[in-house]
């Protein structure tokens, strides 16, 4: 050993020996958490053991704590919401966007309402895990700034799979709690027959999609995107604050029920919907708009029996550098209704028109 090492050690092993490693005991999962001592930052589950809890695991407030399941099981009971930072209103809300939470390397968290409910952060991250079997929601957001979801295998959620939201507590709203600039990367939701949404992004800007999947049984839709306040898919989206959305490399491998991705965002609102790849018909349309700045790009694959369709009786989109039954003619057929994939639909009176007016195709393929 060097000289300068050994002075290092020599400094170093005071605070070495006086560090305590927090394991979690199989028998008292939420007990521990209850009770996590004020100095610890790292936890660790044992990669030999199998763990169950029937009660919701409460995360103390922390600047920064490390969750490690060194890969292991973690099965909850019918009524745990998982991993929760509880929430009572908005003044304590902004006092908890102090904390940061890192939860990783689980093999399997299986069942409960909820695997891991994260509220009033900044800069936290779920990765490495594998959730299965939760009633309600897999991965629940709420007012989670600049969160991030990274290889995330979501199977069988009986509702939702990742949920990108807003806090539901007293005095949060649509635009003071919102989870703005989160990321979900490398995600993968295997859809159960019930499932409703595979991923759910409600009245967030900044998200961010890249390199996700869904697949499995046949589910509502793959990705709901809206940014109406009041929850009222049968009206534009209103929230002025919300100005933007990115999906990314996205890959569709089953059928739908009602659409495989909705788009209701201000009519301001930037949407990037880029290199999406539906692997065979699936049902219903690929598309449904109603409302924001749609921008539809390197669409490479499209089956004749796909369609995009709208509320909205002015819809606008841009097509960039897709497929040519994406090219849509400068004017409808004789219903007035539809031109090309396009199509206007909804309960509305018959006399709607579809207006093209604000429909732009670049960089055609041949």
């Amino acid at each position: 050993m060097s000289l300068r090492n050994l002075i290092t050690l020599l400094f170093t092993w005071p605070l070495l020996a006086q560090a305590v490693d927090y394991v979690v005991p199989p028998s008292d999962v939420a007990g521990f958490f209850a009770k996590l001592p004020k100095d610890a930052t790292y936890v660790s589950f044992s990669a030999a053991a199998e763990y169950y809890c029937e009660q919701d695991i409460v995360l103390p407030a922390r600047q920064l704590l490390v969750i490690d399941g060194k890969g292991c099981k973690l099965v909850l009971g019918a009524g745990s919401n998982g991993f929760v930072v509880p929430v009572l209103d908005q003044k304590e809300a902004m006092k908890r966007t102090a904390n940061r939470y890192m939860i990783r390397d689980f093999g399997a968290i299986e069942g409960g309402k909820r695997g891991v409910v994260l509220r009033a952060t900044l800069n936290s991250m779920v990765e490495n895990c594998r959730f299965t079997s939760q009633s309600e929601v897999a991965i629940d957001l709420r007012f989670c700034l600049m969160a991030r979801v990274r290889n995330v295998l979501v199977t069988n959620p009986k509702k939702k799979g990742i949920q990108v939201g807003c806090g539901d507590w007293p005095g949060a709203s649509t635009s003071n709690s919102q989870s703005n600039h989160t990321v979900l990367d490398q995600c993968r939701v295997y859809c159960a027959e019930t499932t409703t949404e595979a991923f759910t992004v409600l009245n967030s800007g900044g998200v961010h999609m890249v390199d996700c999947i869904s697949e499995g049984q046949p589910a509502d839709y793959d990705l709901f995107l809206s940014a109406r306040t009041d929850g009222d898919e049968n009206r534009a989206a209103n929230n002025p604050v919300v100005k933007s959305f990115t999906l990314q490399n996205f890959h569709v491998e089953h059928r739908l029920r009602k659409a495989s991705i909705h788009v209701n965002m201000p009519p301001k609102a930037s949407v990037e919907l880029t290199n999406i790849y539906w692997n065979s018909p699936i049902g219903a349309p690929v598309i449904h708009y109603f409302c924001g700045q749609l921008n539809v790009n390197n669409i490479g694959w499209w089956n004749p029996d796909f369609r995009i369709t709208t509320r909205n009786d002015v819809p606008h989109i841009n097509f960039e550098s897709c497929h040519k039954s994406l090219v849509i003619p400068d004017t409808t057929d004789g219903s007035k209704r539809k031109a090309g994939c396009l199509q206007l639909v909804g309960p509305d009176p018959d006399d709607r028109t579809l207006k093209l007016d604000f429909i732009r195709t670049t960089k055609r393929a041949m």
